[in-house]
């Protein structure tokens, strides 16, 4: 019998398991993590956690892109792009600079100069990077003033001296095809290295809302 046919079997005869409930908790299956095999109920319960954990991030994706959608005034939106991320996701410090912006915006925070080690480093993001942080330039943008933070209390600072993970993001207009120059670079930092997640989607909606900033 191969595995096509056991499949079959089962689909036909659904109550197979409720007729055999010893085997549930004999039957192993190999672990897509990597780890030692794991039983048959383990590994239900397990795909029903991630299950509903995905479904969360998806409620919160949602809730961040309607806030930042929503946005009208230019000035507010970088604002608005990190500071949701904190507020949404909580994560616990953001921060973005955006260049080559229209004459308009040049004399805002969020485009004030930046050097060109960060800009050839945002260029070489083909894929958002999320890693310990070994003292990228960018990640200092997380102490400044203006830098979002889901901590609000006076011991910012300790938090702050707690980053050792960074998550940073090309940002690239969509409308200009895959080639189209960096034009920004999105930070978060945390002290958990698995905090960050969705941030393929998180790039993608924060350059399509950013692009706006552009001369056009």
């Amino acid at each position: 019998m191969n595995a096509r046919e056991v499949a079959d079997y089962l689909l036909d005869n659904p109550d197979f398991f409720a007729e055999h409930a010893e085997l549930i908790g004999t039957i192993r299956l190999s672990n897509p993590h990597g780890k030692a095999a794991m039983s048959l109920q383990k590994r239900q319960m397990e795909m029903l956690r991630y299950g509903h954990e995905n479904d969360s991030i998806s409620a919160k994706f949602n809730r961040w892109t309607v806030r930042v959608a929503a946005q009208r005034d230019l000035y507010t939106l970088p604002a608005t792009v990190s500071k949701g991320l904190c507020e949404v996701f909580d994560v616990p410090h953001a921060a973005l600079r955006v260049w080559d912006v229209d004459e308009a915006y040049r004399q805002a925070d969020f485009s004030r100069q930046v050097g060109e080690e960060v800009r050839i480093f945002a260029t070489s993001l083909d894929a958002p990077y999320c890693g310990a942080n070994t003292g990228f330039a960018a990640a200092q943008w997380l102490e400044e003033a203006n830098s979002a933070s889901a901590t609000t209390t006076d011991g910012a600072g300790d938090e702050l001296r707690k980053i050792e993970s960074v998550a940073l993001i090309g940002l690239r207009d969509p409308q200009a095809g895959p080639d189209a120059p960096v034009f920004g670079l999105l930070v978060m930092g945390s002290p958990d290295p698995h905090r960050f997640d969705f941030l393929t989607q998180i790039g993608a909606l924060a350059s399509a809302a950013l692009s706006r900033l552009l001369p056009h």
